[in-house]
């Protein structure tokens, strides 16, 4: 049967619209960007982000750049901005009313004691104002409600004590100091996160001899009001330097001429055996359990192990560190 072809069959047999036989349309396809010789030009590898005129790394950039060809004003030099860290500069507040007494008869030292309005005082309270009137503590009454907002809802009773941040020694100025001591020592701590052990290493440190304790940044317990309690006071006499690298600032110590010694549950040598007691030293004490960290204990020219009798296995930092600084101490005065 002949004649034409049926209606929507495209001549060649292709299906589709009459008159379509594919996309043979002249120029490029859309969204190709162009083709050959008509293409676009590409704009090349992404330029760094100091390079982007409106990006904030270039203007930081430039920022910089300008600073650094400003002159600075004849007879003055531009000072380094130090570098701050979140939480260095915040202040401590103690709160509930046998706390607030033993911060105060510990002469934690505290700026304000905050008092509720109507509060019905106690012998607590009462010696709290007079502690706090005699030690020289600025005394601000407030109401409930903003007491409440200050201490963020705790258990106040009534009172808080506001406690500023501890000012810790640099350990260069520390080792300054430990160098005029006719016999210098120092106590490190590695990993003690506890802040009564703090407290108690440094009376021990105070009531043996020792010229300061040295402590790591991170990983560790701060001078907080509980660490000053537990000092009975030792802390108002004795400096408590920070380090930001402890493996540093005890290569720094031994460079200084001070021996380093870590005590450790397998120690190559007992404490009764120590021999260098009466030379310059500092005793690095780690925290009970996990002890000295690797690269202390490798920093460390000596490790030292606590002689204990059958079934103990370890001693917190402060009972340790008092038993090695009464040994130290003892063959100080013999020698």
């Amino acid at each position: 049967m002949t004649g034409k072809p049926r209606s929507g069959v495209a001549k060649g047999g292709q299906g589709g619209r009459a008159g379509k036989s594919g996309s043979h349309r002249k120029g490029a396809a859309g969204g190709s960007g162009g083709q050959n010789k008509n293409r676009l030009a590409g704009k090349g590898p992404t330029p760094k982000a100091e390079e982007r005129p409106h990006h904030p790394a270039a203007r930081r950039a430039r920022a910089a750049a300008k600073r650094a060809t400003t002159p600075a004003p004849a007879g003055r030099e531009r000072a380094p901005r130090p570098m701050r860290r979140a939480g260095d500069d915040a202040a401590e507040t103690v709160v509930g009313r046998n706390p607030v007494v033993e911060a105060l008869r510990a002469k934690v030292p505290a700026t304000t004691l905050y008092l509720a309005l109507g509060l019905d005082a106690d012998e607590r309270v009462t010696e709290a104002v007079a502690l706090a009137s005699k030690a020289g503590v600025a005394l601000i009454e407030m109401t409930r409600q903003e007491l409440d907002r200050m201490t963020g809802r705790a258990v106040h009773q009534g009172l808080a004590l506001q406690v500023p941040p501890y000012t810790y020694l640099h350990p260069t100025d520390l080792v300054t100091l430990a160098l005029k001591a006719p016999a210098p020592l120092i106590v490190a701590l590695d990993g003690v996160t506890d802040p009564r052990n703090l407290g108690a290493v440094v009376r021990s440190a105070a009531a043996f001899g020792a010229q300061g304790v040295l402590l790591p940044e991170r990983r560790s317990a701060g001078m907080t009001a509980s660490a000053w309690r537990t000092s009975a006071g030792a802390a108002a006499r004795l400096p408590v330097a920070r380090a930001t690298n402890l493996v540093r600032a005890l290569k720094e110590l031994k460079e200084a001429g001070l021996f380093v010694v870590g005590l450790a549950a397998d120690g190559a040598v007992s404490l009764d055996d120590l021999e260098v007691a009466t030379d310059p030293l500092v005793i690095v004490v780690g925290s009970e359990g996990g002890g000295l960290s690797r690269l202390v204990a490798a920093t460390c020219d000596l490790t030292v192990s606590i002689p204990m009798a059958g079934g103990t296995e370890s001693l917190n930092a402060g009972i340790a560190a008092a038993v090695t600084l009464a040994e130290v101490a003892r063959r100080r005065r013999s020698g």
